[in-house]
């Protein structure tokens, strides 16, 4: 008979307390250890996420649709390398439940698995009852910035009476946005200022996000690491033509840009998708839609987008016209960036009000347990750009069904 051995109740209570204590010095100095012992990755192993394909072997890469021509990264769930990378919101105070709306579909789909931080960037300061709210809804770090006035504000060196005269002829033609000096300040903050606040200082990659934007898919990958390790550049889930309208002057004044700086052109650039032919002679008004995007802060930093974007703010054309920062954005990706090193996302579904981009290739659809509707996709539209970047990015290779 095995003699049992009687532990005095005062010895196990402090063999508990120490063990309980080098725990929490690990937690405090060790974040692999924080993660791998946390309630909800326990809870994880027992309950697998629905977002997450269950895999016995946990060295065996997430399966990917083979039509894609780009093979997705081994990365697995709860992997240790994260992107060095952030969503970005821009957003006022009474936008607040719209914006709630949408991060939590953000999170349901996407980021409670990841848990990549927020930054979000207002002109005025959020007030309190915002900040409670969207900390409610969020699983990660969230920041909130004050933008300074000098990148938000109309410039002063700017002729008024020009820019009013413009504002109101366009909101007599019913253009969209036509009247509003809002939006302009707005459009010139995206194109020039959102990557210079301090709060985005620390980071390499951002996801814009909008608020009232939905996402119809469970996002099975890290887009960002998928960036990061593929030489991406630039990503879009969207692309149109824009409203002439807006942009009599952009394209004159981006053809003497280029006359001038020809050293910043990629050599294998996509002039062929924003110029019929790839001539260059006029602008086809191809865009991404900027309000998804994901991309390299980088390269907005770069010595080639801060020329051009000083060279095109200096001829006033967000004011004196309607200057959006998705033609902005989209000409510069393919004027000084490698054509291979934009990217279509067809998997993540997206949905900016009225239009919605729902997945085709593939078995993406029913992958990501979708919830758009596949025959309401603007990616068939007579004004989508899509099918123009495909056959001009991935010759031979991709064709919508």
């Amino acid at each position: 008979m095995v003699a049992m051995i009687r532990i005095p109740p005062r010895l196990l209570y402090l063999a508990i307390a120490l063990v309980l204590f080098l725990h929490y010095l690990a937690g405090r100095h060790h974040d692999e250890y924080n993660r791998v012992t946390s309630v909800s990755h326990l809870m994880s192993k027992i309950y697998p996420s629905p977002l997450i394909e269950s895999n016995s072997n946990a060295d065996s890469p997430i399966k990917r649709p083979s039509s894609l021509r780009y093979n997705y990264p081994n990365d697995q769930p709860y992997s240790d390398k994260r992107a060095n990378a952030t969503f970005v919101i821009l957003c006022r105070n009474d936008q607040l439940w719209d914006i709630v709306r949408t991060v939590r579909e953000v999170e349901d789909r996407f980021n409670r698995i990841y848990h990549y931080p927020y930054v979000f960037l207002n002109e005025v300061p959020f007030s309190d009852n915002f900040k409670s709210h969207i900390a409610t809804v969020v699983s990660s770090k969230v920041e909130f910035g004050l933008i300074p006035r000098e990148h938000w504000y109309q410039p002063d060196w700017i002729d008024e009476k020009r820019a009013s005269q413009a504002r109101d002829r366009m909101q007599s033609e019913n253009i969209v946005y036509g009247g509003s000096l809002s939006y302009r300040n707005m459009c010139r903050f995206n194109s020039g200022f959102f990557f210079r606040h301090p709060l985005m200082q620390k980071y390499k990659w951002y996801w814009r996000i909008e608020p009232s934007v939905n996402f119809h898919c469970d996002i099975l990958f890290d887009p960002f690491r998928y960036m990061e390790d593929n030489n991406k550049t630039y990503a879009f889930t969207i692309s149109m033509v824009e409203y002439e309208a807006t942009i009599p002057s952009l394209w004159p004044h981006i053809r003497a840009f280029i006359d001038e700086n020809p050293q910043y052109i990629a050599p294998d650039n996509s002039m062929g998708f924003i110029s019929d032919y790839g001539t260059g002679e006029r602008y086809n008004l191809c865009h991404f839609w900027s309000n998804f995007e994901i991309a390299d802060l980088d390269f907005w930093r770069g010595e080639a987008y801060m020329k051009f974007f000083e060279y095109l703010d200096s001829k006033g054309g967000f004011y004196y016209e309607r200057w959006g920062d998705a033609p902005v954005h989209s000409i510069a990706a393919a004027l000084f960036a490698p054509r291979e090193s934009i990217q279509f996302f067809d998997e993540i579904g997206y949905e900016h009000p009225p239009y919605t981009h729902c997945p085709k290739e593939g078995d993406n659809y029913e992958r990501g347990r979708c919830s758009c509707d596949p025959a309401n996709n603007f990616d068939r539209e007579g004004i989508s750009c899509l099918n123009k970047f495909i056959r001009f990015n991935y010759p031979y290779t991709h064709k919508l069904g």
